[in-house]
């Protein structure tokens, strides 16, 4: 039998889609619109409304961000920017040589 991506997500990863889910589906009643009215402007059914409702690991990044785009929310892009990657940049910087030497058949003059 194949295994999904659901059967070998971390608890904090599933624990992060419930509560993005929940608070997609918050956002959307703090809003006024009804399950109907999002469905519409998603592009999905609803029955997969309801799973993003409930954090499914099933359901695509693109019905997630489309949810989150109807909402008003704009930071998807960012979330991963490499100017905020604290750990990238450490690593980065760990990388760097103490010095930097010229091979004598290289030149490297001006």
């Amino acid at each position: 039998m194949r295994s999904t991506v659901a059967d070998i997500m971390p608890p904090k990863v599933r624990r992060a889609l419930k509560k993005l889910g929940s608070d997609i589906d918050v956002a959307r009643r703090k809003r006024a619109l009804t399950v109907d009215m999002m469905v519409e402007r998603i592009g999905v059914a609803k029955s997969t409304y309801q799973r993003v409702a409930k954090g499914d690991p099933a359901v695509s990044l693109g019905v997630y961000a489309m949810c989150l785009f109807v909402l008003g929310f704009d930071g998807l892009g960012d979330l991963a920017d490499m100017r905020g990657d604290d750990v990238g940049l450490l690593l980065e910087q760990q990388r760097l040589p103490k010095r930097v030497r010229v091979k004598k058949d290289e030149g490297g003059g001006l």
